[in-house]
């Protein structure tokens, strides 16, 4: 077995980036809470101009510091190089005020709400904790209202459709039998502390009606098209990459990866014909149709759902663990759980600082939805679970003592976190867990949607030509409804699932690619350090090292391995 990274001395860096995660979480308690850090769960996030400038001046004062201070070693190296590219980044962005004015329908301010599930639930106790940040709701968004202003005012909004969109998803949140609604209902104490908590809904409740109103407001001033620009885009990349690429080489790129696992998917396509006799050759679409009629691959409601998440999961950590990863102790509990919005996505959330809250894998159920496939998700929980997320989010939180708490904890770079996880669906099928050809076609599904939005992220934002020669592309204009065309063809999601990811993707500029992209990388650096061996023991020993080192920009992973 691979030995574990020993725990070094911290150096004077450490003592700053330690110090910063600390500042930055007593601004910031809706982070703090995201990031187990005890202290702040009674308090709300203040989103003002002001206390915007004020966490800006600890990114500054930070990268002043550090430049006083020499590298005690190779990790400070590391960690010098992340912090300037990071820190660097979000200033960049500040300038721009691009994200405390963002209205996107997954990540953005408006879904601060997003916080209570990462709260205790258990006791009376738990609750007026939870009664007092939602009574705290109108502050954080008010004074998110504030800075939305000052932003437009410098010529910064979202575009029109991400305002109204916006404005939609406060309004559902704030509905009777919404999220607040019925989070409250589920309250437990004396008929008092129910009252008060209903009270404290209902304050949220408010706020999100009123930040609707505010998002329409701005309507008026905002952008009509979707579409970026090359310049915005080329700098939404490098903040989800930790690099700069070549967009037209990456564009094509993407097109061919997505030839290729089309090509991929038929081969499978027509063993599940025979098998299922469809008489449908090469037809993926014929095949998908055979599983998802398959009585044995279908579940029956969320609490069947939960359960086979939690034992597929529970037997990737008990098969992988000891074999082809080193899986700590602390890490073999994962929890998964039914989400409570209803909006479809399926995410995790990592571990408290203490670990006393584990990893969590969240599937959010839309109202309605009683009727779940494996085979389409198998995948899914490798990619939010382990070796996916809560294998490199675990391993990097248990890192405070050899890195520090900036590395262990907040530095998060979507390539890297993201790659990672699509790298992990891959690498299961090559370890022969996905041997059954449905949970296969379900992997490849999830490649396929990753290498297309490569290709429609890049091409609506910069303008580029569509390509030819791929199901539902004909060379025209990239907009929304050739995107739309696009998608139906090549995405194997239900029609609700794949208007939610339009939307995002043109809300969202630079994120979806950063998964292919991600995983590439990943395999280019698996493939060079393992080139003179490439046994299992090496494989390993390299996964271990490379989720050691924490989340990274990838061009500063490149150096660090």
């Amino acid at each position: 077995m691979s030995s574990p990274t020993p725990a070094r001395t911290p150096s004077a860096l450490d003592a700053l980036a330690d110090r910063y995660v600390d500042d930055l979480a007593a601004q910031d308690p809706f982070l703090a809470t995201e990031l187990g850090i005890a202290g702040h769960d009674g308090e709300v996030t203040d989103y003002s101009p002001a206390a915007v400038a004020a966490r800006e001046d600890l990114a500054r004062d930070l990268l002043a510091a550090i430049a006083e201070v020499p590298d005690a070693d190779d990790v400070d190296a590391v960690t010098r190089a992340a912090l300037s590219e990071r820190l660097g980044l979000d200033l960049e962005r500040a300038e721009q005020h691009l994200d405390i004015a963002a209205v996107n329908n997954l990540a953005s301010v408006l879904q601060s709400r997003d916080v209570l599930d990462q709260m205790p639930t258990d006791t009376a106790e738990d609750w007026e904790v939870l009664a007092a940040r939602m009574a705290g709701f109108p502050r954080a968004l008010g004074s998110w209202a504030e800075s939305l202003r000052e932003a437009a005012a410098a010529g910064t909004v979202s575009a029109r459709r991400q305002l109204l969109l916006g404005a939609e998803q406060a309004r559902g949140y704030a509905a009777d039998g919404g999220f607040f609604d019925a989070f409250a209902g589920e309250a437990v104490g004396t008929e008092a502390q129910k009252a008060q908590v209903r009270a404290s809904a209902e304050q949220a409740r408010t706020a999100y009606r009123e930040i609707a109103g505010v998002l329409e407001s701005l309507v008026p001033q905002a952008p009509e098209a979707d579409a970026v620009g090359r310049d915005a885009y080329q700098l939404h990349s490098r903040t989800f990459l930790g690099t700069e690429i070549d967009l037209e080489e990456t564009y094509a790129w993407g097109v061919e990866e997505l030839r290729a696992i089309i090509a991929e998917q038929e081969q499978v396509a027509a063993r599940l014909n025979e098998r299922y006799a469809t008489g449908g050759g090469t037809s993926v679409a014929a095949a998908r149709q055979a599983l998802s009629a398959d009585p044995a691959r279908l579940l029956h409601g969320t609490d069947a759902l939960q359960e086979w998440m939690q034992q597929l999961s529970d037997s990737a950590i008990r098969d992988l663990a000891g074999t082809h990863f080193d899986i700590p102790e602390p890490l073999h509990r994962l929890e998964c759980r039914i989400a409570r919005t209803g909006s479809g996505g399926i995410y995790y959330t990592g571990p408290s600082e203490d670990l006393t809250r584990p990893g969590r894998m969240w599937w959010d159920v839309p109202a309605g939805t009683e009727e779940f496939r494996t085979w389409e998700q198998t995948t899914t929980v490798y990619h939010e679970g382990v070796p996916g997320h809560h294998l490199q989010v675990g391993i990097q939180t248990l890192q405070a003592t050899t890195l520090n708490r900036w590395r262990a904890m907040l530095c998060w770079v979507s390539g890297h976190g993201e790659g990672w996880a699509l790298y992990a669906e891959r690498l299961m099928e090559q370890l022969g867990y996905l041997e059954d050809d449905g949970d296969r076609m379900g992997m490849l599904d999830a490649q396929r949607l990753r290498a297309g939005r490569v290709v429609l992220d890049i091409g609506l934002h910069l303008g580029l030509a569509m390509p030819t020669g791929l199901p539902g592309a004909d060379g025209g204009a990239w907009d929304e409804r050739t995107a739309w065309e696009f998608m139906t063809e090549n995405w194997g999601v239900e029609e609700a699932e794949r208007r939610f990811e339009l939307n995002r993707y043109l809300g969202w500029p630079g994120q979806a690619p950063s998964y292919k992209l991600g995983q590439r990388t990943w395999e280019q650096l698996r493939e060079r350090a393992t080139a003179a061996d490439s046994s299992p023991a090496a494989v390993r020993d390299f996964h271990r090292r490379a989720l050691e080192l924490g989340s990274l920009p990838l061009s500063v992973l490149e150096g660090a391995l």
